[in-house]
């Protein structure tokens, strides 16, 4: 039997690949996710200085990058409802503003504590570009094209952390760790201004489709936790999140001992095997329009997989290519689940990928932290061994997907 859709592709008035609106509210969405990856992130290369500027130890130090993904995750549900009522552009124009002037403020710290306490505001601030930016591409772009547009955002996020990371350690050296901040937050407020600018007016009514039924953030909130499919999306983020940050937050250490024996200022480079991730976040989208979200993320985990397995090797040359290949296929698993997530959630689309985000940033801050402790004990193999285990885990987890229906693209 042949099912007719109710909106046919003449009549959406959603905009297509290649049409102005398109490109302009792909350039803004990038805009946002560089701006809030960059100010997330920027602390991560210059915490040693912040700890010799505080007298502070290496683990107090770090608190200023977990409290801040601590942050990010813990609001992006009340991010998610103040979308369904205000609007997500607002949200995200707002979350942007709040956080650019939180880290305008983080420079002027006279103690730890207060850092700490600014960056764990700015990541809560920060969350609510990752709770709307999904929901609002799902919403706003044609059903055709919202994953490649996904894919794309989702190309922004490396991109702002390969950047944030890179402008803080470079400013730092100028001028201490206040400048590593406050150069990031300058690319910030830039980010905001072409958000803003860029992005073109809604024309499709009310501010969500939540708020016009009348929905309670409850309801949305049960929808998104109980519709068929959506948990093991959000598996997806837990666990091959937890993979990738378990593997990460220790390569440095890796890096430096032997048998590589590279230098801090080398070794910080690996940041740049974050442009295979633009690359895999950018391809999903296209991949997934030819062979479906299932086989790309299919695909994905198995590259993750092969890619992990690299990094058993002793040469720096091998490991380095398969570092690339694993943050490839992560950053295209990653937008491949997201953009399922924005457009299977039909009810309680902002609750659904704000718990999306809340997994992605759990998995990586608990297996995060568990790599470091594998490798304390049993060192860098056991770490890959977590990884690989968790991978393996989320592949299993996403059979369920295999005969979810597929969402209709007309």
């Amino acid at each position: 039997m042949t099912v007719t859709s109710s909106s046919p592709t003449h009549l959406d008035p959603r905009p297509r690949a290649g049409t102005a609106d398109y490109r302009r509210t792909v350039i803004a969405l990038v805009a946002a996710a560089v701006a809030t990856f960059a100010q997330l992130w920027s602390v991560q290369p210059i915490l040693p200085a912040i700890a010799d500027g505080f007298d502070a130890s290496a683990g107090q130090a770090a608190l200023a990058v977990s409290l801040a993904t601590g942050g990010l995750a813990g609001f992006t549900l009340i991010w998610s409802g103040a979308a369904d009522r205000v609007g997500r552009a607002r949200v995200i124009a707002l979350s942007l503003l709040l956080a650019t002037l939180l880290g305008a403020a983080v420079p002027f710290s006279t103690d730890l504590w207060t850092l700490l306490l600014l960056r764990t505001l700015q990541g809560a601030a920060l969350g609510g570009v990752s709770a709307a930016a999904v929901a609002y591409l799902a919403e706003e772009i044609h059903p055709r094209d919202a994953p490649k547009a996904t894919g794309l955002y989702i190309a922004g996020n490396p991109l702002g952390g390969m950047g944030g990371r890179l402008l803080a350690g470079f400013a730092a050296d100028l001028g201490g760790w206040q400048w590593g901040v406050a150069a990031n937050t300058l690319l910030g407020l830039v980010a905001l201004l072409v958000f803003v600018l860029v992005l073109p007016r809604r024309k499709s009514g009310a501010p969500t489709r939540a708020s016009a039924t009348g929905d309670r953030l409850g309801a949305r909130l049960r929808a998104a936790l109980t519709t068929r499919g959506l948990l093991p999306m959000y598996a997806q983020a837990l666990l091959l999140m937890g993979a990738f940050m378990a593997v990460y937050n220790v390569l440095g250490f890796r890096l430096t001992d032997q048998p590589f024996g590279l230098s801090q200022a080398v070794a910080s480079l690996l940041f740049l095997s974050y442009t295979a991730g633009m690359l895999g976040s950018g391809l999903a989208g296209s991949a997934t329009q030819r062979w479906g979200r299932y086989g790309v993320l299919t695909t994905a985990t198995l590259l993750l997989l092969l890619g992990l397995g690299g990094l058993f090797t002793t040469s720096v040359l091998l490991l380095l290519l398969a570092l690339l290949l694993l943050t490839f296929a992560f950053f295209c698993a990653h937008a491949t689940a997201s953009a399922w997530v924005g457009s299977h959630a039909h009810r309680g689309r902002a609750q659904a990928t704000a718990v999306y985000t809340l997994a992605y940033y759990l998995g990586a801050s608990l297996f995060g932290w568990l790599g470091g402790v594998v490798y304390d004990a049993v060192g860098w193999n056991g770490t890959v061994v977590l990884a690989l285990s968790l991978t393996a885990l989320a592949g299993l987890i996403a059979l369920r997907l295999r005969r979810l229906p597929a969402p209709d693209l007309v």
